[in-house]
């Protein structure tokens, strides 16, 4: 039995919820997202909300079904109050600015690496040493932070590299005499 799956979506003040079998289309002002639910998922549009029930009690149907209703919870989440992650550069000489629709890093290699930005995905620096990607996709959000510190790891040693905000990194001791 899923603990997560048999919640109600609560849908905030402002947001359209439109089901079209098992497909939710979800709206806010130009924003649009749209999820496809198995067919082994039951969605009812209730007064507080959305609900998901399983159709039979096979594994697979059970484990599709709490996945199912946090990718719309995280679908109208996002549309509401956005996802955002925090990086940070450490390093010595290491720092980010955005220049138009480009990120451009400087992470200790010959050349700066320059990323484009993708729609629907705001990247800001408010110090040269930290980066903020948001956006209304948590799966976007995360592809692109992914991205972003896979430029440059944090390697165990001294640390340095493009670490996630309060990512704890493994520290290895160095070379002994």
């Amino acid at each position: 039995m899923s603990r997560v799956g048999k919640h109600v979506v609560a849908i905030p003040q402002g947001i359209e919820v439109a089901l079209n079998g098992n497909a939710i289309n979800t709206k806010k002002g130009s924003l649009e997202s749209s999820y496809e639910v198995p067919s082994c998922i039951k969605v009812e549009h209730l007064a507080e909300g959305l609900l998901f029930t399983p159709n039979n009690s096979t594994a697979k149907t059970r484990s599709i079904w709490g996945t199912s209703q946090r990718n719309v919870g995280n679908m109208i989440r996002g549309l509401a109050t956005g996802f955002k992650v925090d990086l940070e550069l450490i390093g010595v000489g290491y720092k980010a600015s955005v220049n138009g629709k480009k990120l451009i890093m400087q992470l200790g290699y010959s050349h700066d690496i320059e990323y484009e930005i993708p729609d629907g995905i705001t990247i800001s620096c408010t110090k040269p040493t930290t980066i903020t990607v948001g956006g209304h996709s948590k799966k976007q959000v995360g592809d692109v932070a992914a991205l972003l510190r896979g430029y440059r790891k944090p390697e165990p040693y001294k640390g340095k590299g493009v670490v996630r905000a309060g990512e704890f990194v493994y520290r290895k001791e160095g070379k002994k005499k």
